[in-house]
């Protein structure tokens, strides 16, 4: 199963215009990091390494709308850091919405349930929850104990409250098919979260475990056999079937870097919002016009030779299930 139907035909409806106009490279979401300060210190992410000063800065609502109407993709994830840290983030929420915007907003929930009067539930707003594994799991990837149940219970408090409710799950090397399946059975049949999100973890470059990031050959034996007796059918997954047979090694292409550009306090990041120590760019337009995105991707730079991560390779597969009545109708199914 992929995005809800409003949303999905909202997108197709973009991807339409943008072909009919001609444009070749266009953003399908935007991840806006309006902050890169955290309440964690996961062991798989460096954003919180960054001295200060630079922690203690924020974007603007402002310059967040200013971000969002400049690439006009149709989606926002909006991440970190920890949003919910920033003092505006229920105004930058409403007016995304306002705009008509599917906004998801990427937290650990930590503060959730203390912030969450300040939101409105809408269709075009949804939680998205990290949730790394089940407990022990999760505890030990966000290097600290109890965080696992305070976001089991964001949750329940979230979709008591009617709002939509996602997850994010991160795997690692130490993830085989086994604890795959739990902590997406868990999520879909015990929590009923409305939607999934899966990816390999991506080796960003300040993270203090650099050891633990799973290769293209082991993400696949780890999807194949999680995905096998057509488990990937049940899950509420939030995916295209081709990024999902991309996970299992069924289909390969090429990274689509601008499918979902990044804006942060430092501004547009090149190539993508997992590779830090590129460059950034002042305007979207400088982004995508002098970028040099021949050098990106798996057998072009060293930094994307073991990523799978959906930010590059879903806007992939969705570019390819839009151009194919095939794939159309078997995302249309589910399967």
């Amino acid at each position: 199963m992929s995005m809800p139907l409003q949303q999905k035909l909202a997108v197709a409806k973009y991807i339409a215009g943008k072909k009919i106009r001609g444009e070749k490279k266009y953003p399908l979401v935007l991840e806006l990091e309006p902050l890169l300060q955290c309440n964690l210190a996961c062991a798989g992410c460096g954003k919180i390494q960054h001295p200060d000063e630079i922690l203690r800065q924020r974007l603007s609502v402002e310059d967040c709308i200013a971000a969002v109407e400049e690439c006009g993709a149709p989606m926002v994830s909006i991440a970190g850091g920890e949003p919910l840290v920033h003092d505006q983030m229920p105004q930058i929420v409403e007016e995304l919405v306002k705009r008509k915007k599917f906004v998801f907003l990427c937290t650990n929930a930590l503060l959730l349930k203390k912030k969450i009067h300040l939101f409105k539930p809408s269709p075009y707003f949804a939680w998205m929850i990290h949730i790394d594994g089940m407990k022990e799991r999760h505890d030990q990837s966000v290097c600290r104990d109890g965080v696992f149940d305070k976001a089991v219970d964001a949750i329940k408090e979230a979709k008591s409250r009617g709002f939509r409710v996602y997850t994010n799950t991160t795997f690692f090397d130490q993830d085989g098919p086994e604890s795959v399946r739990a902590v997406l059975d868990y999520l879909n049949d015990e929590l009923k979260v409305d939607m999934m999100q899966i990816s390999p973890a991506y080796a960003y470059e300040k993270a203090p475990d650099q050891e633990h990031f799973l290769g293209v050959k082991r993400t696949h034996e780890v999807f194949q056999a999680a995905f096998a007796e057509g488990k990937r059918k049940k899950w509420r997954l939030n995916h295209s079937p081709l990024y999902l047979d991309f996970l299992e090694g069924k289909v390969d292409f090429e990274c689509t870097p601008w499918g979902i550009p990044c804006y942060t306090v430092f501004g547009w990041q090149r190539p993508c919002y997992l590779m830090s120590k590129e460059s950034y760019a002042k305007t979207y337009k400088e982004l995508l016009e002098e970028t040099d995105w021949s050098k990106y991707g798996r057998g072009k730079h060293e930094a994307c030779e073991n990523c799978m991560a959906h930010c590059g390779y879903e806007p992939t597969a969705v570019l390819r299930t839009t151009g194919s009545m095939k794939e159309s109708i078997r995302a249309a199914i589910g399967h």
